[in-house]
């Protein structure tokens, strides 16, 4: 009886431990270990979670990179609409060229403030307004989970940048409008450095997000994945126990057929 039991207890171990290497889950459900498969479950949900603040980062770090190409094109634009201002306060020269240089550089910055929008998003217009990013969702003690943003203001050059009051039509209107144009030039670089800045910090969150995101996979890991090494080194010495079991349930069989042949 006693070694009957022993080897049903090797055998139910045994297949415990070659259903741990199949699966490669040492807790594969709530009956294996339920503290440590409840923790594991709730950890999965915040890696799905941050796997979507990834994909809202991801998307408004492109988001923002495309406005910040476009306040950057538009800053050199600016600066050669410039050099032609500058060019305009001579008497000695063609305005209505320069004017019609002028002109292509404005219908030039209204194109790229346009065109600068990434999925519907544009930074750079009156109608875009701000981003919100989500940014982060966090736990506290009780499991209760907030999110976190993050918020990218529009520079709106549609609004700020008033083309119009650019004029080279004559050297008294250049002179007039220099001034004017420098104001412009820094409108926009101001414009393009705040959504460097703001492209920063989503870069520096999405790596950070993805750093906690790799962390808590490799917790989950520790906690419900099997140790491939040690279940191959506990299934050999099982089937080890388990081929002994059925050696010494099979003399513990024999030993009455023994005995009687010995009384006869």
């Amino acid at each position: 009886m006693v070694a009957l039991q022993t080897l049903q207890s090797i055998n139910n171990n045994l297949t415990e431990t070659q259903n741990q290497i199949s699966t490669g889950k040492e807790v594969a459900n709530a009956k294996d270990n339920s503290a440590i498969w409840a923790i594991s479950k709730v950890m999965e949900s915040d890696v799905s979670g941050f796997n979507a603040v990834s994909d809202s980062l991801s998307l408004g770090e492109s988001t923002v990179a495309v406005a910040t190409a476009g306040a950057e094109q538009i800053t050199d634009l600016l600066k050669e609409m410039k050099e032609k201002v500058v060019a305009a306060t001579g008497e000695n020269v063609d305005h209505d060229k320069l004017n019609a240089d002028v002109q292509s550089l404005k219908d030039q910055i209204t194109s790229v403030i346009g065109a600068s929008q990434f999925n519907g998003a544009n930074l750079l217009n009156t109608a875009g307004g701000d981003i919100t990013v989500l940014s982060s969702i966090d736990r506290d003690s009780t499991g209760a989970v907030t999110s976190s943003n993050i918020t990218v203001s529009s520079v709106d050059f549609e609004a700020t940048l008033t083309l119009a009051n650019v004029d080279v039509s004559s050297a008294t209107a250049a002179e007039g409008s220099i001034s004017e144009i420098e104001q412009l030039i820094q409108v926009a670089v101001d414009g393009a450095a705040a959504l460097g800045a703001s492209a920063s910090r989503i870069e520096k969150q999405s790596e950070f997000v993805s750093k906690v995101t790799d962390a808590m996979k490799s917790g989950i890991g520790s906690l419900v994945d099997t140790n491939m090494e040690e279940a191959s080194a506990r299934l050999k010495a099982l089937q080890t126990q388990q081929q002994l079991g059925v050696q010494a349930l099979t003399i513990a069989n024999s030993a009455p057929s023994t005995l009687q042949q010995l009384f006869r």
